[in-house]
């Protein structure tokens, strides 16, 4: 029943009620609005009470409203529960009420009106932006800012959309909007830039502050606006990357947004005690600004690249960031923003010129020629803008200003070393000044490569005599060492062919770790890093040096150079140049100290990276960590102990356990003790962390059985938690089969008669719903058990045996190459099953199950289903693998002895497959063994038949002579008479060949 005008009451009622304290009074109403959702006319009254603004209605009920209301056009607008009338007048009301005093709720408003924009723009909702349009014509600040908030919100949800229309009708609203909004924008930068040129040189008591709310609400619609254009022209015009379009707007608002930076910085400094609100919106405005500026250069990079944008925006970050007597001490913030903008136009691919000539005579792409044009002008600018003295000098100044650490810097690492480190490591580069000054440098370095390397040598050894290995005070010097250290570390890949390694590391580098002095801890700090990053380039007697070192710096008493000596042995024996062996006879001191790092760290980030060490020295060294496993063993089980509740502290660690399994190959068994009982946590679905922990438990289990001699007890426990997985999810689909197969293989008898009805249930389990590409990884499972149990398995695999009839008599693999594949090997587990216990299928085969599956199935057989096989094993024989060909050829020789009345009908067909196996079998079938599909891949291997030295192998011999007895029980059960009738049929030349295949031995 639909709500009405007449329930407003009573749905502000149960907004109030669910703010209550009392659940008593709280849940029946929450329940009550949860019912109201769904009924015609409940966004109606939620409209009702957001737009009542009475003393009476609370501010914090119509929030609620505001909130239900979204809620609703989220789930229900494209629904019927709200009608196309009662849509109409929401969209209607809702543009009338957008004056809003509650910032809050105008921003719900907003929210509010750009979903459903996003639904019915331009369909159902024409007028939306005409509407606003109007609006923005009122003299009224807080109703026009109100507007813009609205404009920016919707147009940001429109240009989410993605199909081709859509960006259309959002171009032509960027047409429609942006004369308006750009007029706008320099109007109220100009009363903006008015007031505070005012501001500046009145007293608070000036009668100028009374006006301060109307300027505040000016400032943050011009923002608002400035948002709006920035939406308007990176969304409403397709990149000129793509097209080399000019957008016109590029060349027009550029400039404009320069001049206001420029006029707005100095406002920085005057209002900063005084003016606290508006020095805080000029620092935004600033940033904004140069934001909005950096995104033009990426989006439409030719259109910014002209002459009248580039490079005056460049000179003027370039300024901000060079010039040391600035008038205005900037904010790290906005030089971040000029940093950015430098960094993405000196590495901007459309500013490069192509390396490719040109044909004689070529008339090439238009689009293409006009491009590299482009390419061209702006590469010739941008040689202007960076010539090699400017370059020089900015990369001096990166280096020298902007990598130093700052006094907070140390403060932060003194207190706290621990989450320094970590703090370095988390940072984005564009958050915080020295990342982003390193990245501008690496740019910087890598385009100017040659002008900038003998810069960089030239500062780091200035830096290195300046601040000689034993000096023991933290003084400017040893900051422009540690910053040198920085710039040859970021750069090791480039600066390499400049700078001797050796050399740098036997003559300063290990000086310097000699010094013990606590305040070298910085430069310790920064060659632990230098030496992960300088890995390729450490070669010969030198890495057995460093691996010293690092170990060393593993027992400094700063944790933040202990992690960085961690991290960066984590490299090291990563490198493809790692040496076992010079890296052995250190593993115990490694040992010791990583133990006792563990121990000494707070941060799961910490623990997590020396584990990380730990698993790559286990899985780097192998066998070799045998004399160790004591140890690993106690801290493995003392970790796992103390990780309780930390899930990605366990992951790691079942990762490192795996590689310890992985390295003890068949002695694991001596960590038994303490890894099964954390295995079976791991493998329990019903335990509190079994999402985040099932996946690589189970490939840890995967690892324990496929390295173990024997499966104890304890393992064969383990089992029946694999039916309970399978249960629950497929996810894990191919470590669970190598699990089944690596219990059958190694479990024996044994596990087959401890869990023969949990094997049952999985296969089937497993077979009944998985799809094609599930059921090939299953299928060569199934054909192992057979193999290993030939008549304990059938029997207790009866049903999934039966789901492989159906498979291979659905006929539904016509033009699916997977489905054919599934056919092919299922018909194939089939013919497995006839060549090892015949008996059994044939009971399968007549069981009346069987045929009322097929019945079920909609199948319809009119013959006996072994011989529908038979119609499949001859069908399909050009689809099989050398293995499953043998293997079909095999039953469909064994076909020939059953009493089976139709089989003589089908004896040209039957032998022309067994023939073409045996002349066939003289072939080399490696290599399509080796490209056959993933069911074959992981079968045991039949001997291949063919000759040794002229003579026919032993298998050859076989098959031909089981081929001979069964043509010959064949005859003596049909008849001779018929038996040579049918044998007349064949045709002459599959005779002869069936002839010459019985005559090879």
């Amino acid at each position: 029943m639909a709500l009405s005008a007449s329930d407003v009451e009573t749905v502000y009622s149960l907004l109030s009620d669910a703010f209550s304290p009392d659940l008593s009074v709280r849940r029946p109403a929450e329940s009550a609005l949860a019912q109201c959702e769904r009924r015609p006319g409940f966004c109606s009254c939620l409209l009702e009470i957001i737009a009542a603004r009475d003393v009476a209605c609370r501010d914090d009920v119509r929030l609620l409203a505001a909130v239900f209301f979204k809620n609703s056009i989220r789930r229900f607008w494209r629904q019927r529960v709200i009608s196309n009338d009662e849509k109409a007048h929401l969209r209607k009301k809702l543009l009338l009420n957008i004056r809003e005093e509650s910032s809050q709720i105008a921003l719900q408003l907003a929210d509010l009106i750009s979903k459903i924009a996003r639904i019915d723009y331009p369909k159902e909702w024409p007028e939306l932006f005409s509407l606003l349009a109007q609006q923005l014509q009122s003299a009224d600040i807080l109703a026009s800012h109100r507007v813009f908030m609205v404009l920016f919100r919707t147009l940001k949800e429109l240009s989410t959309k993605r199909l081709s229309a859509d960006q259309r009708t959002f171009s032509e609203v960027a047409a429609l909007l942006f004369d308006y909004t750009w007029n706008l924008w320099k109007s109220d930068v100009q009363t903006i830039l008015q007031s505070f040129s005012c501001l500046a040189q009145c007293d608070s008591s000036n009668s100028l502050m009374e006006h301060q709310n109307d300027l505040l609400l000016t400032c943050e619609r011009w923002l608002f606006c400035t948002k709006i254009i920035r939406q308007l022209i990176i969304s409403g015009n397709a990149s000129d990357a793509t097209s080399a379009q000019e957008v016109r707007p590029i060349k027009e608002v550029c400039p404009v947004l320069l001049s206001v930076i420029q006029s707005f910085l100095p406002y920085c400094t005057s209002f900063m005690e005084k003016q606290p609100e508006f020095w805080n919106f000029t620092k935004r405005a600033c940033i904004k600004l140069m934001k909005v500026l950096a995104a033009f250069q990426r989006r439409h990079p030719y259109s910014f690249g002209d002459n009248n944008v580039l490079p005056p925006i460049l000179v003027f970050c370039l300024n901000e960031i060079i010039n040391p007597e600035q008038a205005v001490p900037l904010f790290n913030e906005f030089l971040i923003q000029c940093m950015i903008l430098i960094k993405s136009t000196i590495e901007c691919k459309e500013y490069k010129p192509s390396l490719t000539g040109r044909v004689i005579n070529e008339s090439g792409d238009a689009l293409e020629q006009r491009k590299k044009i482009i390419s061209r002008a702006v590469f010739d600018m941008l040689a202007a803008v960076f010539p090699n003295d400017r370059v020089v000098l900015l990369c001096n100044i990166l280096i020298r200003r902007y990598f130093i650490y700052t006094s907070e810097d140390l403060n932060e690492w003194f207190q706290n070393s621990e989450s320094f480190h970590h703090e370095q490591d988390m940072l984005q580069w564009t958050e915080k000044l020295r990342p982003c000054a390193e990245a501008l440098y690496i740019v910087l370095f890598e385009n100017y490569r040659p002008l900038l390397a003998p810069v960089v040598v030239s500062i780091l050894k200035e830096a290195m005599s300046a601040s000689p290995p034993l000096e023991s005070e933290i003084t400017p010097a040893m900051l422009l060492k540690d910053a040198a250290y920085s710039a040859a570390g970021h750069v090791y890949y480039e600066l390499s062919a400049y700078l001797n390694f050796s050399d740098w590391f036997n003559r300063s580098l290990s000086l310097e770790l000699s010094n013990n002095h606590p305040n070298m801890l910085i430069i310790h700090r920064k060659i632990a890093l230098i030496l992960g990053q300088w890995v390729s380039e450490i070669k010969g007697d030198t890495r057995k040096l460093v691996y010293h070192a690092l170990i060393k710096l593993l027992q400094d008493n700063d944790i933040a150079v202990r992690l960085a000596a961690c991290r960066s042995l984590c490299y090291l024996v990563q490198d493809s140049n790692s040496s076992e062996q010079e890296f052995f006879d250190l593993l115990s001191t490694c040992w010791t100290f990583c133990f006792k790092l563990v121990e000494e760290v707070q941060e799961l980030d910490s623990k997590v990276q020396v584990l990380n060490l730990i698993s790559l020295l286990t899985e780097h060294l192998g066998e070799k960590i045998t004399p160790f496993a004591g140890q690993l063993v106690n801290f493995f089980g003392k970790m796992w102990e103390e990780s309780i509740g930390e899930s990605l502290l366990q992951i790691q660690l079942l990762e490192a356990l795996r590689n310890f399994v992985c390295s003890l190959g068949y002695q694991s068994c001596v960590c038994y003790n303490m890894l099964l009982p954390i295995l079976q946590k791991g493998i329990n679905v019903d335990d509190p962390d079994a999402l985040n922990l099932l996946e690589d438990s189970i490939r840890l289990w995967e690892a324990v059985l496929s390295h173990a001699t024997s499966i104890v007890p304890q393992l064969l426990d383990l089992f029946p938690s694999l039916v309970t997985i399978v249960e629950r999810s497929f996810d894990h689909l191919q470590v669970v089969v190598d699990i089944i197969e690596d219990y059958i293989i190694f479990g024996g008898a044994e596990f087959l008669n401890c869990h023969s009805s949990s094997v049952a249930k999985l296969l089937d389990g497993i077979v009944g719903n998985v799809n094609d590409k599930g059921l090939l990884s299953i299928i060569p499972t199934l054909d192992i058990l057979i193999q290993c149990f030939p008549l304990e398995a059938p029997p207790l695999i009866s049903a999934v045996l039966q789901k492989l009839i159906l498979l291979c008599l659905s006929g539904e693999d016509d033009r699916n190459p997977s489905r054919t594949a599934v056919r092919t090997s299922s018909g194939a587990i089939l013919a497995r099953l006839l060549v090892m216990n015949t008996n059994y299928l044939g009971h399968l085969a007549s069981e009346p199950s069987l045929i009322v599956a097929l019945q079920q199935a909609g199948l319809s057989i009119n013959q006996n289903v072994l011989l529908c096989l038979v119609d499949l094993w001859i069908d399909k024989i050009d689809n099989t693998t050398c293995i499953q060909r043998k293997t079909y050829a095999s039953a469909l020789s064994i076909i020939l002895t059953l009493r089976l009345p139709e089989v003589i009908d089908k004896i040209d067909e039957i032998l022309s497959v067994c023939t073409t196996v045996i002349l066939g079998g003289t072939e080399d079938s490696s290599k399509e063994d080796s490209s056959g599909d993933a069911a074959s891949s992981s079968w045991p291997s039949n001997e291949s038949l063919g000759y040794y030295n002229g003579v026919p192998s032993k298998e050859l011999r076989r098959r031909q002579s089981m081929l001979r007895d069964n043509l010959n029980t064949c005859a003596a059960f049909h008849g001779e008479s018929s038996f040579h009738e049918a044998m007349s049929r064949m045709h002459p030349s599959a005779f002869a060949q069936l002839q010459q295949a019985l005559k090879m031995a």
